[in-house]
């Protein structure tokens, strides 16, 4: 575990036209001794490609994704790939009182705020490098007010993939006045492969590691209550195949956030695995480790049904086609006191991070 003789290569994978002039894209390759690859890219520290083995050995991009940067930065990107911040999910009405002022974030998702704003760090460019231990690193320093945030905010996240077949992706960030924080990447999976469609992902198992979850209304705004899973759709605590449950969630799929139970299973003795995804048919088993208190899980409810969301080799993607296992801090947590505090103040050190851990079964 976390041994790695990961090469990494750098190439351009666009350009943007900005307010500061024209803008490379860079994009990076990480691949490990078994062929594993990685491709990662400086817009919005996006992952774009994950090429993971069967167990016949063949190699398959199993994230949902797009070929070139036009398709990164058009409307139809329900965030590929991305990292997202300040604050992943939703801040109601876009408000919250930190220290008693009150501030106003942009209105993004209906009335509310979703995932940092109409310029959140996925619409961004990041500045980027990599190691020589195989490690890329991303680090972005937003302003204060950005989005209407207070704080300078500056944010690092790095990339690791090992010969175990690990990625793990590790966030942090420092802040020069008190701001809410709640940093996630944004992947969809299907380890049938991208292209494989809804059909697939609904013979997928899924196991979440949650007791609880946090109920929203109608906006996906949580109400404040943390309720067991017991009974519900939404207890995944044994490994369920997801076509069997999928058609019964409210609102046509799941775009709910759970919350991490305590678990014997631990990656490097300190961080709880979350969830796990197997496709029996490839053999791939994905095992997602986390230390945040939560995770969103999103099966793609309101992709678009014209068949205008087009990615990776011409694949229209459907509605249920991929599955993002979002870990993170609960929806609206900085307007919750019962929630996990999500205000990150000078002097302390964001730090979380995420495995994702792939091998055959």
């Amino acid at each position: 575990m976390n041994t790695s003789s990961t090469q990494v290569t750098q190439e351009t994978f666009g350009t943007i036209q900005t307010s500061n002039g024209i803008q490379s894209v860079k994009k990076f390759t990480l691949t490990n001794l078994h062929g594993v690859k990685v491709q990662l890219i400086t817009y919005g520290a996006a992952l774009t490609n994950l090429f993971i083995r069967d167990k016949k050995g063949q190699l398959q991009d199993v994230v949902m994704g797009f070929d070139d940067i036009d398709g990164y930065l058009s409307s139809h990107n329900p965030y590929f790939g991305c990292t997202v911040g300040r604050v992943a999910n939703r801040i109601a009405k876009g408000r919250f009182h930190l220290d008693e002022v009150e501030y106003q974030l942009a209105i993004n998702n209906g009335d509310n705020h979703l995932h940092g704003g109409n310029m959140g760090f996925d619409k961004l460019i990041w500045q980027a490098y990599a190691h020589l231990d195989g490690r890329v690193t991303f680090t972005y320093s937003s302003p204060h007010m950005e989005e209407g945030y207070p704080g300078h905010l500056y944010t690092q996240v790095t990339y690791k993939l090992t010969d175990s077949n690990e990625l793990i992706v590790e966030f942090n960030a420092l802040t020069d006045r008190p701001t809410p924080v709640n940093l996630t990447n944004h992947s969809y999976f299907n380890l049938a492969g991208h292209d494989a469609g809804s059909q697939q992902l609904y013979n997928h198992r899924a196991q979440f590691f949650a007791n609880q979850y946090t109920p929203a209304d109608s906006k996906n705004i949580p109400t404040g209550e943390l309720a067991k899973v017991d009974d519900t759709v939404f207890d995944l605590r044994s490994e369920t195949r997801l076509g069997d449950v999928i058609q019964q969630v409210p609102g046509g799929g799941y775009d709910h956030n759970f919350e991490v139970s305590e678990s014997n299973v631990k990656f490097g003795d300190t961080i709880p695995l979350a969830a796990k995804l197997w496709h029996p048919e490839s053999g791939r088993l994905l095992e997602i480790f986390s230390d945040q208190p939560g995770f969103q899980v999103y099966t793609g409810n309101f992709f678009p049904t014209d068949g205008s969301l087009v990615g990776k080799n011409g694949t229209v993607y459907t509605r249920h086609g991929g599955l993002a296992v979002e870990p993170q801090n609960f929806p609206n947590a900085i307007n919750q006191p019962n929630f996990p505090d999500s205000a990150l103040r000078p002097g302390s050190d964001y730090r979380r991070t995420i495995v994702y851990k792939f091998s055959i079964q």
